[in-house]
């Protein structure tokens, strides 16, 4: 039997190693993204989804709460998911549990601003739409990550 190539063993010892680690991997990639964006939300008109996000959560609040306010808890939200998904940790299930919560209030813009979310008289939508669109990939991310987390305190040991 010959050995493989050098490059295939350091392709496998790669694919090994991301293996091992594919969950925080995920986990913290999506939890950078996560806190950049919500740190962006401190600065005036220096993220692209302000006006947006102050759009659909003035809606959802009934207009109720000043827009300061929805856009300083917006940041303080994403910036705290971030974090509990870099650290991991104790911090993990809850930031699992309010990045659903978010998600939730995040894709229903796709209801409460329809003309900013769909092209008129088309199924497709807008650069806003498909900017919450996206968002289905982080989803998709977090119920891997929120799948291993909570299979890991339910596995019995005979």
């Amino acid at each position: 039997m010959t050995a493989a190539p050098a490059g295939a063993q350091a392709l496998n010892r790669l694919a090994a190693y991301i293996n091992a680690h594919s969950h925080a991997l995920l986990r913290v990639t999506v939890g950078i993204v996560f806190f950049g964006f919500g740190v962006l939300k401190l600065f005036p008109s220096a993220s692209p989804a302000e006006q947006l996000a102050v759009d659909a959560a003035t809606k959802m609040t009934l207009g109720m709460v000043p827009e300061t306010v929805l856009l300083l808890s917006l940041a303080a939200l994403e910036t705290a998911i971030g974090i509990g998904l870099i650290v991991g940790r104790r911090l993990l299930r809850p930031a699992l549990v309010a990045f659903f919560l978010h998600m939730g209030g995040v894709f229903s813009t796709l209801l409460l601003l329809p003309d900013a979310m769909w092209q008129p008289h088309s199924p497709a939508p807008t650069m806003e739409g498909q900017y919450v669109v996206k968002n289905v990939v982080l989803v998709a991310v977090c119920l891997v990550v929120a799948a291993h987390e909570w299979g890991r305190g339910t596995v019995r040991h005979r």
